[in-house]
């Protein structure tokens, strides 16, 4: 009897090792778990966001899928909490088929970055996440396409510079980063202190605590200090009443800029025209004029599929979902070049498309995205594959673009990745991949 329970157990247990492999090798479907919040303080941004990731797989589907292969999603509500956030990347990572996670939040990403190594899942943090993580040689499944909050940060210095007559021009004044207390507000600090030494510029830190309802002592700091600027780093309500806040205490508008996350529709909306004048980085283009967006009014709202309103097509941060999911399905494609068209990839051949994507202007074309962003090209060796953005300025009643592209300067921010990759392949004991190991 003891042998025949010895036999069962092990049995159970080998059973449970193939589970995984099963489940992927069954798989019919490509898997895209979609982490949200439609709920609480930050859901007027989360919102539009989610719908527009939701359309585009619509969009896809629509057409056949990815090469014939059909997509599966499940929203799971975080209301932007990284315990909640944890708890959906733990409920949802082992579906069939799964393919990357958008964690949208940083502090969900800090979380989950030690924890995706070990589950062969790719994290695509589109604008946000660890500023460190473009760097694949130490981060092999983080993947920040399109900027970083270090790249955020030397724009809007650069752009102030521009305005200013040139980066000399910045000594001796002050700037204030009015910031979100959090993981997402802090990353762009090391950036701005770099640049604060460089140009001779006095940076002072204004800590606002989430979700951002209570700012009277930040603008009291504001007012005190009358910086010559103030950047934003903010997200949901903390924008609208910054903005508010800054109207009570007479700080002008025009000298304040935002990060790209404190640049869309919900930030200004309900300030109006006071708001007039307010500026922040836009990291994508919007409105209704391109094909894509025609397509999913067409195809996904005129057959009555839409997520959400539709009037909210076309905005800031929807087209921000829709980009988001088309470079996630875009890089699904890319490994079934590889791995087996038709075929579902498993979250490592996804990442192998993640570090493999050359989307230039004539595939965006292609795919109908012209205008709402510059070409994205990945390698193993840097996961952002593109760090180009623009200012625009809210004119009291709508965004209008206000600067032409700018991209980052990398020998500010290549030693100062590449030391913070070195740092945390140091504490957590990782071996940096070289050239020559991308090439398996």
């Amino acid at each position: 009897m003891k042998k025949q329970l010895k036999y069962l157990a092990t049995a159970l247990l080998a059973a449970a090792a193939v589970l995984p492999q099963m489940a992927q090798a069954q798989a019919k479907e490509q898997f895209f778990p979609l982490l949200v919040y439609r709920t609480g303080p930050y859901a007027p941004n989360g919102t539009p966001w989610a719908n527009g990731k939701q359309d585009y797989i619509k969009l896809v589907n629509a057409r056949g899928g990815i090469n014939g292969v059909k997509i599966a999603y499940e929203e799971c509500e975080t209301g932007y909490a990284t315990d909640k956030g944890v708890e959906c990347y733990e409920r949802l990572k082992g579906r069939p088929g799964v393919t990357v996670f958008d964690p949208q939040a940083t502090g969900i990403t800090f979380a989950l970055t030690d924890k995706v190594p070990a589950d062969k899942v790719p994290l695509i943090t589109l604008g946000y996440g660890l500023a460190a993580s473009q760097d694949g040689g130490v981060f092999k499944w983080n993947f920040p396409l399109m900027g970083s909050y270090w790249t955020a940060a030397d724009i809007l210095i650069q752009h102030i510079a521009k305005k200013e007559g040139g980066m000399d021009k910045l000594k001796g004044k002050k700037i204030a980063l009015v910031y979100h207390d959090s993981p997402f507000g802090k990353e762009p600090i090391p950036l701005l202190q770099e640049r604060s030494k460089m140009a001779g510029f006095d940076l002072s830190l204004i800590p606002v605590t989430a979700p951002g309802v209570e700012q009277k002592s930040a603008w009291l700091q504001v007012r005190q200090q009358r910086p010559d600027f103030v950047l934003l780093w903010g997200w949901g309500v903390m924008n609208s009443t910054a903005l508010k806040e800054a109207i009570a205490t007479g700080y002008p508008r025009e000298k304040m800029y935002g990060v790209w996350w404190s640049g869309a529709e919900p930030d200004v909306k309900d300030v109006g025209a006071q708001a007039k004048g307010y500026n922040a980085l836009a990291l994508n283009g919007y409105g209704q004029d391109s094909k894509v967006i025609q397509d999913i009014l067409k195809d996904v709202h005129g057959k009555g599929q839409g997520t959400g309103p539709k009037d909210e097509v076309g905005s800031v941060l929807y087209v921000r979902g829709v980009i988001i999911q088309m470079l996630t399905i875009e890089a699904v494609k890319r490994a079934q070049e590889r791995f087996g068209k038709g075929k579902v990839m498993t979250g490592e051949q996804v990442r192998w498309g993640l570090e493999n994507l050359a989307l230039d202007q004539k595939k965006l074309d292609a795919l109908g995205f012209s205008g709402l962003m510059r070409p994205v090209s990945t390698s193993c060796q840097d996961h952002m594959g593109s760090t180009w953005t623009r200012v625009h300025t809210w004119d009291g009643a709508k965004w209008g673009f206000s600067s032409d592209w700018y991209e980052a300067d990398d020998q500010i921010l290549k030693p100062m990745v590449k030391a913070g990759a070195d740092k945390y392949a140091g504490d957590k004991k990782l071996t940096r991949r070289t050239p020559a190991d991308c090439q398996s």
